[in-house]
């Protein structure tokens, strides 16, 4: 216990020794032993590697997760050693909502099928996006983390040990000089000196090696980039991906859109049946009638083919699901067989497609010549 207690006021004295002397150093009223130009750029090169990885860390984290609130519970979680409980990320809640409003308004809807296929689009969109989070948490973040958390933490443990054992070793410098100015003054100051040149000894020994150890792993800091590097190009690539299926995903979403109409057609600019053709109308349901004045567009425009008892081809706009089993299904741009029948709603006809055939709605068509 007594040797403990020593130890400690030791530790205490040398602790309070260098504080004064590092404050001296900094006011100018004390030398500095100064570093090597090689070692003082390996050192500023490390701190400015660990700042801008902190950086690019943070802001990476915040382009994955946008959310704080999640972040904070995900960095619980982890310290806590727990997996975090799964969520919806924000593409997945916006294809939740698409999708259930489409189904409250009705499948069989132009508006109530398009927001269920956005629904669906946003939904792997949402996909997409988890396995970009997971893979550049995975071969970006957890690097960086790693580098900040252990490499660079080795690295000021041993720049710490550095500069406590360039303190030393201005420290003995400062007793030699003092105890040669004391031998010039009195002849029994000589083993003072001796005394003094032997610590000074000592003290660059050790200095010089804590150095040599600093420098070696201060020069890792390149091979650190270069792993950087690699993990950048692996996050990049990732990104790609991600992007490349955003693209794909939103480009067959448009083409599905592009066969369903936007909107409604009055007799203000429709004058012919010719033209009515060309410009889809839409139906606000696919068992409710139209408003009046496009209820007398498409009624106009399929006049002819109600007038007789003959077939006409026609082309389906979209997609179209059957309510019961006397309608049809339909898909977007296949060519079905149409014709009258006597009692049968103006909104609708009679389709054939091979042996199959049955109600569906003039709104979803466009007669062929």
């Amino acid at each position: 216990m007594d040797f403990n207690v020593k130890k400690l006021a030791a530790d205490a004295g040398t602790f309070l020794s260098r504080a004064v002397q590092f404050t001296e150093e900094k006011l100018g009223q004390a030398e500095k032993t100064e570093l090597d130009a090689h070692l003082e750029n390996l050192l500023a090169k490390a701190e400015s590697t660990k700042v801008w990885t902190e950086r690019i860390m943070k802001q990476t984290e915040v382009l994955l997760q946008p959310n704080p609130n999640a972040r904070i519970e995900e960095f619980v979680y982890e310290k806590l050693d727990r997996k975090a409980p799964s969520r919806l990320n924000n593409q997945e809640q916006l294809a939740q909502y698409l999708i259930d409003a489409g189904n409250d308004f009705g499948p069989g809807t132009a508006y109530g099928n398009a927001l269920i296929k956005c629904g669906e689009t946003q939904r792997r969109i949402g996909g997409a996006h988890r396995e970009l989070v997971q893979t550049g948490a995975i071969n970006f973040l957890t690097p960086l983390r790693n580098f900040i958390e252990g490499d660079y933490k080795t690295i000021s443990k041993e720049r710490k040990l550095l500069q406590n054992k360039r303190l030393d070793l201005d420290a003995a410098k400062t007793r030699l000089k003092k105890a040669r100015v004391a031998e010039a003054r009195a002849s029994m100051w000589t083993e003072e000196v001796a005394r003094a040149e032997q610590e000074l000894r000592i003290t660059q020994s050790e200095f010089d090696r804590q150095a040599e150890i600093t420098r070696l792993l201060l020069e890792g800091i390149s091979s650190t980039h270069a792993h950087h590097l690699r993990c950048l190009n692996d996050f990049v690539e990732a990104q790609m991906t991600y992007f490349a299926q955003c693209y794909q995903y939103m480009l067959d979403l448009q083409k599905q859109l592009g066969s369903f109409p936007t909107t409604f057609v009055s007799n203000n600019n429709q004058s012919s049946l010719t033209h009515m053709q060309s410009v889809p109308l839409p139906s606000i349901s696919a068992s409710a009638p139209l408003p009046a004045a496009s209820n007398s567009v498409v009624t106009s425009g399929f006049s002819e083919l109600k007038a007789t008892s003959g077939s006409r081809k026609a082309r389906v706009l979209y997609d179209y699901d059957a309510a019961n089993s006397s309608e049809l299904s339909l898909l977007a741009d296949e060519v079905i067989t149409v014709y009258s029948m006597p009692g049968m709603d103006s909104d609708w006809l009679m389709g054939e497609r091979g042996n199959q055939k049955g109600k569906v709605p003039i709104t979803y068509l466009e007669l062929l010549n």
